[in-house]
């Protein structure tokens, strides 16, 4: 059966735009101060969303904007907004988005960030319709215990491009190996962006898990990421290891339908279709461990749902790691391969569950590789097992694309 080749990034996309968006509000992420807020709110931000734009639409504060826009400055300093990650982690790239702010972008930002485990913070929350406000004198107050101005800085300052299509995103790397749980976002002098992607992999403590204790390996709160695939032509796999059950088949890895399918489809004695080609993702762990359950589900995949799958399983050093990417998990140069899930048939809009003998002894793995055939969509994976020790890092968790 045909292995189809990884897919290659967009033009003009860095490497780290594969990782998650440890900001977007269905992660947890929260925007829990703004300066000033009267077009458009900054929760708008972290939209998982894109922008839109609704030429006729206005408020009594002006036009709306699908984003954070700011009133035109006429006092001393700058705008600027906190944002409270949903998934704390290793940052490895931002994408500052502009999209349909064209004479109104803000022209220059910067990027801080900081770790703030273990401090008591003061109440900052930013609640109900912000559109016309600003930040009170006593937010103002409460931000400066924070003291996010002397923040690191990852990104400096650094000048953005107008709003069209063509030049909307502006994808900054950053090379900052530390745990980040919150960042400011500088706006110089006043403007509007329409969103904050946040790239990177999140990073728990281990050290406070027991080896006895179920996790779901794979989920991004524990630090799992998509390192591979071969097709996401209408959904990333990094949705598939996202919070909760998926809201729409927007929310899921949804590949294009193959073009090697047979003309007239056949199946076997087990009710397996019989196809030459099959799609695949996949997932470095967010810490190795031995996996025990399985759940694939293809809610909301109804006349789109993949005739079957299978999950293998290996582990690897993060150098090997780097050399599979390098050769973009190519057949030929990938990694040997231990079946997890033998070949299963799945339903559509259905929570598949499996255990027991279904699940191969595989011993402590790293990463998997969800095969479907031959394509379709499904909106969530789930690996729970155990981990193989309790050491406070993963290797892995910091190693690039």
């Amino acid at each position: 059966m045909e292995n189809r080749s990884a897919v290659k990034l967009d033009s003009g996309q860095p490497d780290f735009v594969q990782f998650n968006n440890l900001a977007c509000e269905t992660a947890g992420g929260k925007v829990i101060f703004a300066t000033d807020e009267w077009f458009a709110p900054a929760r708008n931000l972290l939209k998982r969303e894109p922008a839109e734009f609704l030429p006729s639409a206005f408020t009594e504060f002006g036009k709306w904007m699908d984003g954070w826009e700011s009133r035109r400055k006429r006092i001393p300093g700058h705008d600027w907004c906190i944002v409270q990650l949903g998934v704390p982690g290793v940052v490895h790239g931002f994408d500052v988005d502009t999209s349909f702010f064209t004479g109104n972008y803000a022209p220059s930002i910067s990027i801080q960030a900081a770790c703030l485990d273990g401090l008591v913070l003061p109440s900052l929350v930013l609640e109900g319709d912000r559109t016309g406000m600003a930040a009170s004198e006593s937010q103002f107050e409460a931000v400066a215990q924070l003291h996010s101005e002397s923040w690191e800085e990852i990104v400096p300052v650094k000048m953005l491009r107008p709003g069209y299509s063509d030049s909307c995103h502006n994808f900054f790397s950053v090379t900052y190996p530390h745990r980040v749980t919150h960042i400011r976002l500088n706006m110089y002098p006043d403007g509007g962006i329409a969103r904050l992607r946040v790239y990177g992999v999140g990073q728990r403590n281990w050290s406070s898990v027991s080896s006895q204790e179920e996790m779901d390996l794979v989920t991004l709160v524990n630090g799992g990421v998509c390192v591979g695939y071969s097709d996401a032509h209408f959904g990333h796999p990094r949705n598939m290891i996202g919070l909760g059950r998926a809201d729409s088949m927007a929310d899921g890895w949804e590949t294009a339908r193959r073009l090697d399918r047979p003309k007239v489809l056949t199946m076997d004695e087990k009710g397996i279709l019989q196809v030459p080609g099959f799609e695949w993702a996949i997932f470095r762990l967010g810490h190795p461990g031995v996996i025990s359950r399985i759940e694939i589900d293809t809610n909301h995949f109804k006349g789109n749902f993949p005739d079957w799958c299978k999950i293998e399983a290996c582990s690897l050093t993060p150098e090997e790691e780097q050399t599979y990417i390098r050769h973009k998990w190519s057949s030929d140069k990938g990694p040997t391969w231990k079946i997890l899930l033998l070949p299963q048939k799945l339903k559509p809009h259905y929570r598949h569950l499996y255990s027991g003998e279904c699940v191969l002894q595989c011993g402590s793995v790293s990463h998997v590789r969800l095969v479907i055939a031959p394509d379709g969509g499904v909106s969530r994976l789930r690996l729970w097992g155990h981990i193989i020790s309790s050491k406070s890092t993963n290797p892995h968790q910091i190693s690039k694309l």
